[in-house]
């Protein structure tokens, strides 16, 4: 009876053993790899407009602290280390530095930038965007012609200056030939009637034409309520079109008029 109750003892002291020394291996193994982590980790961040932002690796989670100059740099860092091999997760506390800019005028800047984003590629005039400035947050609505097109969006204003985080509310058009055919048939009937055709000389103002499952969305700013009129009745004697919602703004026009 005691010999058969000593073995029990020394078989759980010897499983004690094993499980603290399995114990050890692991967390020497977790040191090794956090410590190949961090290497990995600061080789990819081994760039000027990651000067003055650190990282720290515990238990495969990587923390980045420090300042940027522009929000982009700080999503580029979060990348960099997502992307190093077996990195479990990022905790990113980089803040953006760069100038303090008041909201009214970033907003401003913002939307001179962006109403000439992309121009020259065909898509401008079925793009429409929204833009919100909260202690320097930006964001960004609206509807975008296709995932080129909020890329770039949300790119320029991740690069502004003054620009400290980026919450995306752009939603994509869904691909549809019907609303392909629609767009173009909407173009030609509003820049086609005469009073409307000096919309389309300055191609980064034109009036804005969304297309959604055949629902058309008319947005920007036209100089009189006849304009707007002429481009609602000609949007409406588009075939095929569900429901034009007109959302064009009377320049000089006060909040009840328009």
């Amino acid at each position: 009876m005691k010999m058969a109750k000593s073995m029990r003892i020394l078989g759980l002291l010897a499983l004690t053993c094993l499980l603290t020394l399995g114990g050890v291996a692991r967390a020497v193994a977790q040191g090794q790899n956090d410590a190949q982590i961090q290497t990995d980790v600061t080789k990819a961040l081994d760039n000027k407009r990651f000067k003055n932002v650190k990282s720290q690796v515990q238990n495969g989670v990587v923390t980045l602290t420090g300042t940027v100059d522009v929000y982009a740099d700080k999503e580029d860092a979060d990348k960099r280390a997502h992307h190093r091999k077996n990195v479990k997760a990022v905790q990113n506390q980089i803040e953006v530095d760069g100038p303090t800019v008041d909201d009214v005028t970033l907003r401003d800047r913002l939307a001179e930038k962006l109403i000439y984003d992309r121009v020259g590629y065909g898509t401008t005039a079925f793009n429409s965007f929204t833009i919100g400035v909260q202690n320097g947050v930006v964001t960004l609505g609206g509807t975008a012609y296709g995932p080129t097109d909020k890329d770039s969006a949300l790119s320029l204003v991740s690069n502004y200056p003054g620009v400290k985080d980026v919450v995306d509310n752009v939603e994509v058009a869904p691909v549809s030939p019907m609303d392909d055919r629609i767009r173009l048939a909407e173009a030609r009937a509003i820049y086609g009637a005469p009073q409307l055709n000096k919309y389309a000389i300055d191609p980064a103002k034109p009036i804005r034409i969304t297309v959604v499952n055949g629902n058309v969305t008319l947005s920007g700013v036209v100089d009189n309520q006849a304009d707007k009129d002429v481009a609602n009745i000609r949007a409406n004697g588009v075939p095929g079109v569900f429901k034009v919602t007109n959302n064009l703004q009377v320049a000089g026009a006060s909040e009840k008029e328009k």
